[in-house]
């Protein structure tokens, strides 16, 4: 398994947890095989079945009978995160997509204040975890999930789908994890289960290796009615 771990972006002002911290890596190069079966979530209607060899002779002295045109079934488009809201911390911030970069790991956004949603996984309302991360800090100060680690279970968290729709989930847990027992799998894998996952780092800063040493994961899962 392999971590989500956490790039050094700054060095100064890491010695307590108001202060600024480094930037959000997710190295995940094995978060590509983990999320093969979310990378594109089956639509109902999508599937089209094969032809059906027909059994009954045909009466060559007469002539077929047209069959009526058959209309083209457009497939259906999923409706994807477009903003997160999350009173508790102050967030309200459009979503920016994330994908997969060159070296197999997690795009992470390249303004610190922006908040991103991993495009390879799951969507709001339909099978799968959905996974939404962003930097804690920068060299020059807090970034977006500077509060992420002050959601408690109970909390509400809101994501807005391109549709218009609004997805509300309240958090059922928070986790922090060492980067080198970080459950990729648990965390990432396909499932058929609608969940929210926000990712940023946390736990101490190593000045040696110039990054933090865990991460935290809080889930969240939809509210019913």
């Amino acid at each position: 398994m392999m971590p989500v771990a956490c790039r050094v972006v700054g060095t100064a002002g890491h010695s307590t947890r108001a202060r600024t911290r480094g930037g959000l890596a997710l190295v995940a190069a094995s978060v590509v095989w983990v999320m093969v079966g979310c990378a594109s979530p089956p639509i109902a209607g999508d599937s089209v079945a094969g032809p059906v060899a027909s059994t009954a002779p045909t009466r060559a002295a007469e002539a077929p009978t047209p069959a009526p045109p058959r209309e083209r079934s457009e497939p259906l488009e999923v409706a994807i995160p477009v903003a997160l809201t999350i009173p508790r911390i102050g967030v309200d911030r459009p979503l920016i997509d994330l994908g997969i970069a060159a070296d197999g790991s997690l795009e992470v956004p390249t303004n610190f204040d922006d908040i991103g949603w991993f495009s390879g996984g799951g969507r709001p309302g339909a099978a799968g975890p959905t996974v939404i991360a962003a930097h804690v800090d920068s060299p020059t100060g807090p970034a977006a999930f500077i509060r992420l680690d002050e959601l408690a279970v109970g909390d509400l968290v809101e994501v807005t789908t391109s549709d218009g729709d609004g997805h509300v989930y309240r958090v059922t847990d928070r986790a922090q994890y060492p980067k080198d027992a970080f459950p990729t799998a648990a965390v990432f894998a396909a499932s058929a289960d609608d969940v929210l996952r926000l990712i940023t780092c946390d736990g101490a800063f190593d000045r040696d290796r110039g990054s933090y040493l865990d991460n935290l994961v809080v889930t969240a899962e939809p509210v019913e009615g």
